[in-house]
């Protein structure tokens, strides 16, 4: 509620957009003004959808892949999500824009990031198997390497761009929901709600991994089978997130860190708690970015960024002072 009542437009208060909501179901006595009930539908209500996938997509990506690799360190970005969406949407803006935009319109960069977000990750996944299974520190490392790679193309790309490619490319990269819409929500929603019950599904497996795979296997855990699922939900929901929203830093990582410290690593809680956090702090950073006091609306990527890093330094030197590294 409180993220629909703020916005360049003006301050619309909450019995407002209450209002708004409940004539939408049929249930109200009285209707909305007009303007009010086009800024809260077209404009407002949709960036809230669309944070709330995202920051569940991001925050629940993050919390498998920290369990998976037995690293409080690991996000989306470390297995190639971040720079292989990255990757397909700077050769769409720049290189095939023009042959997409009638077959794909709007959709085009997104499709591009989600096709590169998923192909540097199979990619990653297996350069990082050995003798049939996936080694997870090998598979950090391939990730560095090819996260460089993907970096140095998406230089020449961007070198090969024009103006309005460049700022079209510095626009994205930054992330935003400014231009959220029902109709890309609901092809977001169908990659991030079925991938996100199956991940939920799998947190007792999660759960026994963390003691380590030949143990899960003495367990009766299908330990390649899992792993592989995991590495695809998560590449599945950050992939999708990425590409409607654009690079956005520090919730997928924040998210599930904070979580662990409050309901410890248990991933029946951890799960679901991370996705909602996730949620939250994209809510919350998405109400900055949009200036409460006043100012321009800022990239969603720069305020989580200035928001997550500090954070998180924060935790790293309450860990340090416990002796945890």
């Amino acid at each position: 509620m409180i993220s629909a009542s703020y916005g360049a437009y003006e301050k619309v208060r909450a019995p407002e957009v209450w209002r708004v909501l409940v004539s939408k179901i049929g249930l109200g006595h009285s209707q909305p003004d007009a303007r009010v009930e086009t800024v809260v539908m077209e404009l407002r209500l949709p960036r809230v959808a669309l944070a709330i996938l995202a920051g569940v997509a991001l925050g629940l990506a993050g919390a498998t892949l920290q369990g998976l690799f037995r690293n409080p360190l690991a996000d989306p970005a470390l297995i190639g999500v971040s720079g292989g969406a990255a990757l397909g949407a700077v050769v769409v803006i720049v290189l095939l824009q023009d042959s997409l935009h009638n077959w794909l319109g709007e959709f085009g960069v997104p499709v591009g990031a989600m096709d590169g977000a998923l192909a540097v990750t199979f990619l990653i996944y297996h350069l990082s198997r050995v003798d049939g299974r996936t080694n997870a520190a090998l598979m950090l490392l391939t990730g560095l390497a090819l996260n460089a790679l993907v970096g140095s193309a998406i230089g020449i790309t961007v070198y090969l761009a024009s103006d309005e490619q460049l700022r079209e490319w510095i626009f994205w990269s930054l992330g935003s929901l400014g231009h959220a819409d029902w109709v890309q929500i609901g092809v977001a929603a169908l990659f991030i709600g079925p991938t996100a019950l199956g991940l939920l599904m799998l947190a007792k497996p999660l759960n026994v991994l963390l003691l380590g795979e030949a143990e899960a296997m003495h367990l009766g855990v299908p330990v390649q089978r899992v792993k592989r699922t995991l590495v695809l939900c998560s590449a599945l929901l950050a992939g999708a997130a990425v590409s409607v929203c654009g690079t956005i830093g520090f919730v997928g990582l924040m998210a599930p860190h904070l979580v662990r410290l409050m309901l410890g690593p248990d991933h029946r809680t951890l799960l679901p708690a991370s996705a909602l956090l996730g949620a939250a702090l994209l809510l919350a950073s998405d109400i900055a970015a949009r200036g409460v006091g006043g100012f321009e609306e800022l990239p969603i990527g720069v305020v989580t960024a200035l928001v997550g890093a500090p954070i998180f330094l924060l935790l790293l030197l309450r860990a340090r002072r416990k002796g945890e590294f």
